[in-house]
Parts: structure tokens; C-alpha cells; sequence
């Protein structure tokens, strides 16, 4: 938030993440032009991840101890949530009605990017792998 959300229109006002409104509460507002020209690292997502991670981990490691139908469940829920669940909200609710994506955002370029490529390594793979039928 420090580096991202301090730069973005978003700062101070309501964002489909709340980190606008929480990141004015903590830091004081930046250059809005910088938000265009970050470098997107590890350490910057990571919070992220850990949102999903950290139950997960959980989760697991209390199947392993011992088993339980609902703990298995709610894994499998949060796998789809955090997997299928984000790249909808993103796509389709947040990043489509943004005003920082059409200023300029480099999440929004990197992951529809990503989500380009992976499509169309699946519909390589699907098309034209070799048949091995001879």
C-alpha cells in the first residue's frame, strides 16, 4: 500500500479492495504518475498471497492431523475463491469499472497479459500437440 495505493486516483476514496480508504488512514497521498511505472515484485504481492495462503496452510495441516469432510470443503471453496473466484471479481467487477485502469495500471496490464499467454499455451498444447496414435 505504501508504494502503490499512496499513487493511485483511488487514494482516500472507496476502491473495489479498500486499500484506498485504509492506505490514507496510514500514508500521505504521492504522485499520482508514479502509479503508472511501478516495478511489480514479489515482495510487493506477497500480502496478497499470504490473504489465501495462510488458511490454506491451515487448512491442510489440520486434514493431515486429522481428517475431516467440512475442513476439506472449506479448502476446496477457498482454492476456488482465490483462484476462479479473484480472476472474476477482477475481470469482471473491479478492474472493468476502474478509473486508474484507464489512467494507466500496470496490474491490469500484467495480469491480462498473463492471462493472454496461459490461454493460449492451453490452445497450443490442445491444437497443435503431435497425435501419437502412429
Amino acid at each position: 500500500m505504501k508504494k502503490s495505493c499512496v499513487n493511485c486516483y483511488y487514494y482516500g476514496k472507496y476502491c473495489a479492495f479498500g486499500k484506498g480508504k485504509l492506505s490514507s488512514l496510514f500514508f500521505k497521498k504521492n504522485n499520482p504518475q508514479k502509479f503508472i511505472k511501478p516495478k511489480i515484485t514479489w515482495k510487493a504481492i506477497i500480502p496478497d498471497f499470504l490473504v489465501s495462503i495462510i488458511p490454506l496452510v491451515v487448512g491442510i495441516v489440520l486434514l493431515i492431523l486429522k481428517f475431516n469432510w467440512l475442513i476439506l470443503s472449506l479448502v476446496v471453496l477457498l482454492v476456488l475463491l482465490g483462484s476462479v473466484g479473484t480472476s472474476f471479481i477482477r475481470n469482471s467487477l473491479a478492474c472493468k469499472f476502474c478509473k486508474q485502469r484507464k489512467i494507466g495500471c500496470p496490474a491490469n496490464s500484467y495480469l491480462t497479459k498473463t492471462s493472454q499467454q496461459i490461454l493460449l499455451l492451453v490452445i497450443n498444447k490442445i491444437y497443435k500437440s503431435p497425435s501419437k496414435d502412429n
